[in-house]
């Protein structure tokens, strides 16, 4: 795992992302970076009200900037980190949820703030059909009552939208993680088996499917 020192792990809400990071920070012995989720316009933007979507964008991508920042500028990157977000994927939500007139700024904005930031050294995406994903957001709603909740039309949408990201990005080595069968909770013969693939991974992209038990 020396060449690969900063490890980012991605998909969409509900797939595991935190958990893995969680999982391989404990492991490796490395630093664990989570997204701060925290955002004074999100319960505006799910209750659909105007400019709510474009003033969460900005907040999101304001605070991840600041985070990264602060991790490149400390000596954190001679360690080995495990991050529960790719910056990127951003433009994921942006594309998604603003108009034409609002994207147009906020790219603006995302070419000026991106490149301070590290590149990855591996990204991971955590890939799952829409019907499961949908499954599992159910299911996190009813453990985390206080969790907002996403439409289904809105969760499909999103989900092709991680899946056309991550099928054209080509900006790092790349492992997806196909985990319709998988038990997220990441046990110790399944985070061994996961090893072993980001140890063999090389340049381009590779597909993985855990074993089931």
């Amino acid at each position: 795992m020396e060449s690969f020192r900063y490890i980012a792990i991605e998909g969409p809400p509900g797939v595991g992302k935190s958990a893995l990071a969680d999982r391989l920070a404990a492991r490796l012995d490395a630093t664990l970076v989570l997204d701060d989720t925290d955002n004074p316009f999100l319960a505006d933007f799910h209750a659909g009200r105007p400019g709510a979507a474009f003033q969460a964008q900005l907040f999101f991508t304001l605070a991840r900037h600041r985070q990264q920042t602060e991790l490149r500028q400390s000596d954190l990157f001679s360690q080995v980190i495990a991050c529960d977000y790719l910056f990127e994927r951003d433009k994921i939500y942006a594309y998604l949820n603003l108009d034409d007139n609002e994207l147009f700024i906020y790219q603006r904005l995302y070419e000026l703030l991106a490149p301070d930031l590290p590149t990855p050294d591996l990204v991971v995406f955590l890939q799952t059909p829409t019907d499961v994903l949908r499954r599992r957001l159910k299911d996190l709603a009813r453990a985390n009552p206080d969790l907002p909740t996403l439409g289904e039309d809105y969760v499909r949408e999103l989900n092709e939208a991680y899946n056309h990201f991550f099928f054209h990005y080509n900006a790092t080595p790349l492992l997806v993680v196909e985990t319709s069968q998988f038990d997220l909770s990441w046990g110790d013969a399944a985070l061994d088996d996961l090893l072993k693939q980001l140890q063999g991974m090389g340049k381009g992209t590779r597909y993985y499917v855990p074993r089931t038990r």
